[in-house]
């Protein structure tokens, strides 16, 4: 993978855990280790909240195809966004729900997994220049024999 691209990858895994952390954890209910984000305050305005979360919720999916994840991730991305829209329109507990899903963040993660595993994987070895040792071989095998009848 190319440095820039890899620059690129990174500065947008950085602006993704800021805009999930407002999304899903900046706000720490007192006297509890509990966080909820601004997903969840909006999603307290019934039907147009959720709506207005999985707007907000498909810039990730957005970035993600920016950065060239895979299918699979960005379906496993889409699955999240359902489960926490779909979950989020319950009666009374979706908005439960949407605070402790935090879609958001398990996408961010999603997506900075497949990258770290996109940046560790190694080139394959290139195969072992047979032919090259063979045509040495034999060149210095013609020089050998010339110079053994030269002297």
């Amino acid at each position: 993978m190319s440095k820039p691209m890899e620059a690129q990858q990174r500065a947008a895994l950085a602006r993704l855990e800021k805009f999930s952390r407002f999304t899903d954890s900046s706000i720490r209910i007192p006297f509890t280790k509990t966080t909820i984000g601004a997903e969840a305050l909006i999603g307290l305005v019934p039907v147009v909240g959720d709506v207005a979360g999985l707007v907000l919720a498909s810039y990730v999916l957005v970035e993600a195809q920016r950065a060239g994840a895979s299918k699979p991730v960005k379906v496993r991305m889409l699955r999240n966004m359902a489960i926490d829209f779909f979950g989020g329109l319950l009666p009374v507990v979706g908005d439960g729900f949407d605070a402790v899903y935090k879609a958001n963040t398990r996408n961010t993660r999603l997506l900075r997994n497949y990258l770290e595993e996109q940046l560790a994987v190694e080139p394959p070895t290139p195969p072992f220049p047979w032919k090259t040792v063979i045509g040495l071989s034999i060149l210095f095998a013609v020089i050998t024999a010339g110079l053994t009848l030269i002297f």
